[in-house]
């Protein structure tokens, strides 16, 4: 079978109004928010304007007859304090994908989560001062890897293991490298 023919983003990378509607810090405001942690200070604070020209990024979509988008859910717009006390409905209509007709594929670990979440809960412990950044599982991670299993993957616990630390690693040198500027 083949692919299906689409497209994915990042909703940091496309989606800006950073703090409209009830939407709650994720790790990266809070890292591009972090004076001399970023060339000239840039952000994500617009980026691509996707929140207020929602319709026609979906219509484009559909004029190059895209069956399917991986976009990554904004989850400190949806879970503000990365935890299910308080649900933003405003980030819960914006998606909207019952109503356009197209299919999502999304990732529940992702660089979008929330700052409460990341802090309280996450997939693993990690020390990034430890230079081997040993990372200790948890509960969520365990959760996460059955989930993999449910959906077909043969080794679930590589697959979960491989992506985070390549996530993690990516994370550390994107943090060296913008010190290093």
């Amino acid at each position: 079978a083949s692919h299906p023919r689409g497209f994915f983003s990042s909703d940091w990378m496309i989606e800006g109004a950073w703090r409209e509607d009830g939407k709650g810090l994720s790790i990266w405001d809070q890292f591009a928010h972090t004076p001399l942690r970023i060339d000239s200070d840039d952000n994500g604070d617009v980026a691509c304007d996707s929140y207020h020209k929602i319709e026609a990024d979906v219509a484009a979509l559909k004029d190059i007859k895209a069956t399917h988008y991986r976009f990554s859910v904004s989850w400190p717009r949806i879970l503000p304090d990365g935890t299910t006390k308080q649900i933003n409905e405003a980030g819960i209509v914006f998606d909207g994908v019952d109503l356009r007709g197209y299919t999502v594929w999304t990732l529940m670990d992702n660089f979008e989560w929330a700052v409460g979440f990341s802090e309280k809960f996450g997939l693993y412990y990690t020390n990034h001062t430890d230079p081997n950044l040993t990372r200790i599982p948890k509960e969520s991670s365990k959760y996460y890897s059955s989930i993999i299993h449910c959906n077909g993957f043969p080794d679930p616990e590589y697959v979960l293991l491989s992506h985070l630390k390549t996530l993690s690693h990516a994370y550390l040198k994107l943090s060296l490298f913008i010190y290093q500027l």
